[in-house]
């Protein structure tokens, strides 16, 4: 199903098509396709990996336009393997994080289009999975924090990149800030969860998982959100939207 949580109005999708030689092959990443400022239809996509080597073969892809599911073969090249992390939707693309088996392993963003015919592979700053990616200003946006030479996590900054345009595969850096720095302020050493979509701020949640805090990159600002109950390890960004339902919505 797909949901809207602010009306409550939800689609149920029918059966995705079974994966070819289905005792080989499985899905168990998932991403939604949707952005209300284009239009209320929305893209389902699954992808599909090998059980064994576990590098992606291909998606299916859910259409709220025509109702249905169609499949498309991987149009990456190498051997990429996907991260169960989050997806992020931007400039027609669905974004996730990846990595190259037959490069040492190094760390990607793969992007993929709505008709899976156009993919890409992006390569992210250091080489490292310690990142997250986010929509910010209709733009993907990537936050990472760097390590040492030696490749130990031994964490010294945490800068904010760019995608230079959809068309490109280069990411441009936009703001760093010194660790040091940051923990003179908070007292906390923190590592990134989000990005908000509107601004250059980071959200960032404590080594503890105590404590959840913003971080203005463009002014060298921290601002507290709250402390958590819990030991809180995954977030999601959320902002309600009552103006447009989901397309094919029906009223429960």
């Amino acid at each position: 199903m797909v949901c809207n949580p602010a009306t409550g109005r939800w689609v149920e999708l029918p059966p995705q098509p079974q994966p070819q030689e289905p005792a080989n092959r499985y899905s168990r990443t998932a991403g939604l396709a949707f952005d209300p400022a284009v239009s209320s239809h929305f893209h389902v996509l699954t992808f599909e990996e090998t059980n064994l080597e576990a590098y992606l073969t291909g998606v299916n892809i859910y259409s709220s336009r025509t109702r249905a599911w169609s499949r498309m073969d991987s149009g990456i090249v190498e051997k990429a393997t996907l991260l169960r992390s989050k997806c992020v939707f931007v400039g027609g693309m669905l974004y996730l994080m990846g990595n190259l088996e037959d490069i040492n392993g190094e760390y990607v963003l793969v992007g993929v289009e709505m008709e899976g015919k156009v993919w890409k592979t992006i390569r992210v700053p250091y080489g490292s999975k310690f990142g997250t990616i986010g929509s910010s200003q209709g733009c993907l946006h990537y936050a990472v924090a760097s390590v040492d030479d030696n490749n130990e996590i031994l964490v010294s900054e945490i800068s904010l990149w760019c995608l230079k345009g959809q068309d490109s595969k280069e990411l441009v850096l936009k703001h760093t800030t010194s660790i040091d720095k940051l923990m003179s302020m908070t007292r906390k050493t923190y590592r990134v969860v989000e990005i908000h979509p509107d601004c250059d701020t980071i959200f960032l949640v404590s080594n503890e998982g105590d404590t959840l805090a913003a971080y203005d990159m463009r002014h060298q600002k921290v601002g507290y959100i709250l402390n958590l109950e819990n030991n809180t390890q995954q977030f999601l960004p959320y902002v309600p939207l009552f103006s447009e339902p989901l397309a094919d919505a029906n009223e429960q």
